[in-house]
C-alpha cells in the first residue's frame, strides 16, 4: 500500500463515520497503521508534564513502553523532540548525539522517529515509532510528513476530547446547579425564576401560586412582561436588557396582576446566567412586598402629615444628650433652621440670653423622670430673632417598655404672648396715666370749688383742664389703635421708603423743616401700618420741640439684609426712662413711658420681625429713633423675605 493509502486510513480513523469512538481507541488504531507503514514494531503516545514522560497509549512489545509507564524526561528518547517542539528522526540511536546515553541504556532502541503533539497551542507530548534495531536507511520525507500529519490529527482529537469533557462537566455543573436551585426554589417562600434571553419563563417555582394564584406551568413558555401591570413594563424591560448585558438588578419593584385581577407588588433581584463566558439567560428571586408597600404608604401618609403640620414636630433619641433624629418642616418654619442643621443636636441650641432658666430646669426635670412636660420658653430663631415657643414633650416607649425617644411639639405662641403683654401694658399705662391725669383734674376742680380762685387764674386753670383732657383723649386713641392693630391679621408687603417718608411728613405743622434721604433702591417688608408708626415718630419729634423752628431728619439705609429707617429731631430729647422701657420691652413701677405712642411703634415694627430703639443724640440736642426691618427687592416674593413676629424687645 502506498503512502497515500496510509494517509487516507488515518484520516478515516480520526474523521470518519466512526467519529464517536474513544480517542484512545483511535490512537491505538493509528499507531498500528504507523508501525505498518514505517516498518517499526513499536508505536506510542506520550504525555510530558513537569519533567516526566508518561506512556498514554502504546502498541508493540517492549517492557518499558506500555500504557501507564513513567520515566524522567532525561531518560526518554522524546526529550530532544519536546525541546525542539518539532520532529526528531534517528536512524541509529547509538550513533546519534540527539539521543542521550541514559535513554539508550534505559530503552535500548535503535531507530526512532517522533513528533511533538500540541493541544490548544501548548506542547502536550509526543507520538513516536521505534525499533530495537537501527534502520538501514534514513527516514524519508514522505515518512516524516506522514508522522507530522498523524501528530496534528492526534492533537486535534485530544483538543476535541478536552472540549467535550469540559462541556460535559459544565453541563453537569449546570444540571447540579439547576437541581439545587429548583430544590431551594420549591421550599422557598419567595418566587424563584429563570428567563431565556428573549425574556420567556423557562422555570418558575411553586411559590408563584401562593403569591399570584397561577400554577408554574401557566407562566413557563410565556414572556414575563405579559404578567405585569402596564405601568411597570417601562421599568421592567430596560432592567431585563441590563441584566442580559451582564449587570445585576437589585430590589426592582414591579406590579404584577394576580389571578383575581388585583395588583401585587413584587421586589425582584436578578442576575445573568453565564455559560462559557456568555449570558444565556436571567435568574432571580421575587418577593411579595405588597403588604410592606401598604405599610410604607401608610407611614408615608403619617410622615407627610407630620411634615406638613403647622406646628413644629421633632423626635429625639432618649440615649445620650437627646440628639434630634427627626424634625418636620413645621419645625424648620418655626425656628428658621434647616433639617441638616437640626438633626444630631440637642434642642437647647434654641436657647439664648433671655431664656428663662427656671422653665429650662422644669423641662430637664421632666426628661430625667421620663415624664411628659409643657413649658413656654423664650427661644431664638436662626436669624437670632427671639420668639415664644410652647414646648410639649412626650416620652415614647419601645415594644419592651423601655424609653426610646422623646416626641416634641413646638408651637410659636409669640402672637399670643405679645397680646398678653399688650394687655398688661395697656392696663399699666392706662392706670398710671389715668390716675395721674384724674388727680390733676381733681385738684383743679377742688381749687375751683374753694372760692379762692382769682379771675385772672380761671383762664389758666381752664387751659390746664383742656390739656389734661386732650392728653387723656390722646392716650385713649393710642390704646384704641393698639387694640385695633392687635386684632388685625398680619399683611406683609413691599413698602417704598420714599412713599413712607412722604406720608409720615405730609401733615407736619407749618414751619417744620423736613430732610429725607433714601439711600437704597430696595423696599421694606412690613405691613401698611408701618406708615402709622413713622407718622407717630414724626409727630412725637414735632411735639417735643419747644423751639420756634422744628427740624426733622429721615434717612433710609440698607446693609444688605435690613433696611434701617431713622427719624432724628433737634428737640428736648427722649427721656432716659422711656428709652429704657422700650429697650426692655416692659414697664415696671420704676421704668415706664409717659404714653402709648412709642409702644405703638414698637408693636408694629416687631410684629414684622423687626426691631425698634430710641435714644438721645450724642450732643443731647434731640433724639434718634431707629427702625430695622427686612429689605426686599422688587422681584423677590414677599413670602421669601417676610419674618415672623418677634417679642417686644430688641
Amino acid at each position: 500500500m502506498d503512502v497515500s493509502a496510509y494517509r487516507e486510513e488515518i484520516y478515516d480513523i480520526f474523521a470518519g463515520a466512526d467519529g464517536d469512538v474513544d480517542v484512545t481507541a483511535r490512537v491505538e488504531r493509528a499507531l498500528d497503521v504507523g508501525t505498518e507503514y514505517l516498518g517499526l514494531p513499536i508505536g506510542f503516545l506520550t504525555r510530558i508534564d513537569d519533567g516526566t514522560q508518561e506512556i498514554v497509549v502504546a502498541t508493540g512489545d517492549h517492557a518499558g513502553i506500555r500504557a501507564g509507564e513513567r520515566c524522567p524526561l532525561d531518560e526518554a528518547y522524546c526529550r530532544r523532540t519536546v525541546e525542539t517542539e518539532g520532529m526528531l528522526a534517528v536512524q541509529d540511536a547509538t550513533a546519534s548525539s540527539a539521543i542521550g546515553d541514559r535513554a539508550v541504556q534505559a530503552f535500548g532502541l535503535g531507530a526512532y522517529i517522533g513528533v511533538t503533539v500540541t493541544v490548544d497551542d501548548e506542547p502536550y507530548g509526543t507520538v513516536c515509532f521505534a525499533g530495537e534495531s537501527e534502520r538501514a536507511a534514513a527516514f524519508s520525507e514522505a515518512e516524516e510528513l506522514f508522522l507530522e500529519l498523524l501528530g496534528k490529527l492526534v492533537g486535534r482529537a485530544l483538543e476535541r476530547r478536552a472540549y467535550e469533557r469540559e462541556l460535559e462537566a459544565r453541563t453537569e455543573r449546570l444540571e447540579r446547579e439547576k437541581a439545587r436551585f429548583e430544590g431551594i426554589a420549591e421550599t422557598s417562600f419567595d418566587i424563584l425564576f429563570r428567563l431565556d434571553r428573549s425574556g420567556t419563563f423557562t422555570y418558575v417555582s411553586s411559590a408563584v401560586e401562593r403569591v399570584l394564584g397561577y400554577a408554574p406551568d401557566d407562566l413557563i413558555g410565556t414572556p414575563f412582561a405579559s404578567w405585569l401591570d402596564g405601568g411597570s413594563i417601562d421599568d421592567a424591560l430596560p432592567a431585563f436588557e441590563r441584566t442580559v448585558d451582564g449587570e445585576t438588578v437589585e430590589n426592582l419593584e414591579l406590579d404584577f396582576v394576580d389571578a383575581a385581577g388585583e395588583r401585587v407588588v413584587v421586589a425582584v433581584n436578578a442576575t445573568p446566567i453565564h455559560d462559557d463566558g456568555e449570558v444565556v439567560g436571567v435568574q432571580g428571586v421575587g418577593r411579595d412586598v405588597t403588604e410592606r408597600k401598604k405599610r410604607e404608604r401608610e407611614l408615608h401618609r403619617k410622615t407627610r402629615a407630620m411634615d406638613e403640620a403647622q406646628v413644629g414636630i421633632s423626635m429625639a433619641d432618649a440615649e445620650g444628650d437627646l440628639p434630634i433624629v427627626y424634625a418636620n418642616e413645621g419645625f424648620e418654619r418655626v425656628t428658621g433652621y434647616d433639617a441638616a442643621e437640626i438633626v444630631g443636636r440637642n434642642c437647647r441650641f434654641l436657647q439664648g440670653a433671655a431664656t428663662d432658666e427656671a422653665a429650662v430646669a422644669e423641662l430637664g426635670d421632666a426628661v430625667d423622670a421620663g415624664e411628659p412636660a409643657s413649658v413656654e420658653l423664650l427661644n431664638y430663631r436662626a436669624d437670632d430673632s427671639p420668639f415664644w415657643n410652647e414646648v410639649r414633650l412626650s416620652p415614647i416607649e419601645g415594644p419592651d417598655g423601655d424609653l426610646t425617644h422623646y416626641l416634641g411639639f413646638q408651637t410659636d405662641v409669640t402672637e399670643r404672648k405679645r397680646t398678653e403683654q399688650l394687655v398688661r401694658l395697656l392696663n399699666r399705662v392706662l392706670r398710671h396715666n389715668l390716675r395721674n391725669d384724674l388727680n390733676v383734674l381733681l385738684g383743679v376742680g377742688n381749687h375751683l370749688q374753694s372760692g379762692l380762685v382769682e379771675d385772672d387764674d380761671v383762664s389758666e386753670l381752664g387751659e390746664r383742664i383742656e390739656r389734661t383732657t386732650n392728653r387723656l383723649l390722646g392716650t385713649s386713641e393710642q390704646a384704641r389703635k393698639l387694640e385695633r392693630y392687635a386684632r388685625r391679621d398680619r399683611d406683609p408687603r413691599r413698602l417704598d421708603p420714599t412713599v413712607l417718608f412722604d406720608a409720615a411728613t405730609n401733615d407736619a405743622p407749618e414751619g417744620t423743616t423736613v430732610d429725607a434721604a433714601v439711600r437704597t433702591d430696595r423696599g421694606v417688608c412690613a405691613g401698611p401700618e408701618l406708615e402709622t408708626a413713622l407718622t407717630e415718630l414724626v409727630e412725637n419729634a414735632v411735639e417735643h420741640d419747644l423751639g420756634s423752628e422744628t427740624r426733622v431728619e429721615l434717612e433710609a439705609t440698607d446693609d444688605g439684609e435690613w433696611v434701617e429707617l431713622v427719624v432724628r429731631d433737634d428737640g428736648t430729647g427722649i427721656d432716659d426712662m422711656e428709652a429704657a422701657a422700650i429697650d426692655a420691652g416692659e414697664e415696671t413701677d420704676l421704668v415706664h413711658c409717659s404714653g402709648l405712642g412709642l409702644w405703638l411703634v414698637n408693636w408694629i415694627v416687631t410684629r414684622y420681625g423687626g426691631s425698634f430703639g430710641i435714644h438721645a443724640r450724642d450732643d443731647g440736642a434731640g433724639s434718634v429713633a431707629s427702625i430695622r426691618l427686612p429689605a426686599i427687592d422688587d422681584d423677590t416674593p414677599v413670602d421669601a423675605v417676610a419674618r415672623r413676629p418677634t417679642v417686644l424687645f430688641r
